[in-house]
């Protein structure tokens, strides 16, 4: 594997700020949308092997194993995965290991696998898509969660606000879609000094290239759920434009596959 590529896609170099925003920021859309919906769609259940794919540092491989599921979870950052294991518990186990070769994971081991605001972020889409399908059990199944990718495109899609319509609207912009894009993100933005820039890779896919991965994978898509912000505006003269467009337009998008 491209040792150069890995370390341009990990954001081990940011591992602290993420487990700050995660263990001790309020109000994210980790705690507040997608961990509810998870552990509801999951139903993790004692006895089962459950695979946490680019699992940060643990966020959500703790709360799957307080259901009683075991837990392994891989992610490519070092950083993160020390931090993991520093707050495991005891259903818990981590490994530095890239999700587009699971080196050293058996075929067919896992009851159920799990992918969070990660598969955006890896390049090679296709290859992990595969290893997560080589990994699972016959009937095993993938939770997908994805930046919704007919809404957030990056660097091609943007909120913008008309105060001439009849009833003032607030609305999504979109500029591409069918174009893969590969984005440059900046880790750090606010520090200045670009020396201490840390930056990493977002890569948006139509859904038509996610949908023939996993066929190609031979994985069945057999749910699709879309989840909307649970944020709201401080009074003012856009506060119900804004309020509508976070609950019309979704933030996020659940792809549950099986093999």
């Amino acid at each position: 594997m491209d040792k150069k590529t890995d370390t341009k896609t990990s954001w081990g170099k940011v591992a602290g700020w993420y487990n700050n925003l995660l263990e001790e920021g309020s109000d994210t859309y980790q705690e507040k949308i997608i961990l509810p919906h998870l552990l509801r769609l999951l139903e993790a259940k004692k006895g089962q092997e459950i695979l946490d794919v680019a699992c940060g540092q643990g966020y959500f491989s703790r709360a799957v194993a307080k259901q009683g599921a075991k837990v392994l979870g891989i992610d490519l950052g070092g950083e993160l995965i020390k931090l993991a294991t520093q707050q495991a518990g005891s259903n818990e186990n981590y490994l530095v290991l890239s999700a587009e070769k699971m080196t050293g994971l058996l075929n067919n081991r896992f009851d159920a696998a799990i992918c969070v605001l990660a598969l955006q972020n890896i390049k090679n889409l296709q290859a992990a898509i595969s290893e997560i399908a080589r990994v699972l059990k016959p009937g095993g199944r993938g939770l997908l969660v994805l930046n919704h990718p007919a809404f957030r495109v990056p660097t091609a899609s943007s909120w913008a606000y008309d105060e001439k319509a009849p009833d003032p609207v607030q609305y999504r912009r979109i500029d591409k879609y069918m174009s893969e894009i590969s984005q440059q993100v900046d880790m750090t933005q606010g520090i200045g000094d670009p020396k201490k820039k840390v930056f990493t890779y977002s890569f948006h896919h139509p859904l038509q290239v996610y949908f023939k991965a996993f066929n190609k994978a031979g994985l069945a898509v057999t749910r699709l759920e879309e989840w909307t912000s649970h944020k709201v505006s401080d009074a003012g003269p856009r506060k119900v434009a804004e309020d509508l467009a976070r609950k019309e337009i979704p933030l996020f998008m659940c792809l549950e596959v099986k093999r």
